[in-house]
């Protein structure tokens, strides 16, 4: 029979390896570590995309007050790379986020949404500053065009809805700032 002092100590024994092998359950499953013998939660966040890099500010303007009607903070896509690459790979952007296209000449203009996983409104301005076209809620993914109909020199884009939201129509202009 063993004593009451081994079962203690058989029994405070086990207890501790149940807490170790518990703990090290709970532990980073990947085999990932900072290098520090933390564990790397990068991996965990969701990946978005590209961030967000402001480069400028863009204001529509009402065509009958000439009062702004909203400002957006802008990236900026002016060489031919940053055109082509636009917002595809993007996961999300806030209200207040968009892209402005700035191209040398206006010319009837031809958008799509391939490798772009949000809905866009895709608003064509023309030399003046003034909207000739809008396209509301671009599908994501799509490879369909999505023409101007008009000659454009500049194109924003911003969240789907966006134009709905804030009544930005046909005639209305922008003005942007870069920084």
């Amino acid at each position: 029979m063993r004593s009451p002092k081994m079962l203690f100590t058989t029994s405070k024994w086990f207890l501790n390896m149940v807490f170790v092998l518990y703990t090290a359950g709970c532990g980073d499953r990947t085999g990932n570590t900072a290098g520090n013998g933390t564990a790397d939660t990068s991996a965990l966040v969701a990946d978005n995309g590209p961030q967000f890099k402001k480069e400028g500010e863009l204001y529509f303007i009402s065509k009958t007050s000439q009062d702004t009607i909203r400002k957006i903070n802008i990236e900026l896509a002016e060489s031919d790379d940053e055109r082509a690459q636009g917002l595809m790979n993007r996961k999300s952007m806030t209200d207040d986020q968009g892209m402005l296209f700035i191209f040398s000449e206006a010319e009837e203009q031809s958008f799509w949404m391939k490798n772009t996983y949000i809905s866009l409104d895709i608003i064509y301005v023309d030399e003046n500053k003034e909207i000739v076209s809008i396209q509301k809620y671009a599908t994501p993914l799509s490879e369909e065009s999505l023409p101007s109909f008009k000659k454009a020199m500049y194109v924003v884009e911003v969240n789907a809805g966006f134009c709905d939201k804030y009544h930005i129509a046909y005639g209305d202009r922008i003005a942007f700032t870069k920084m």
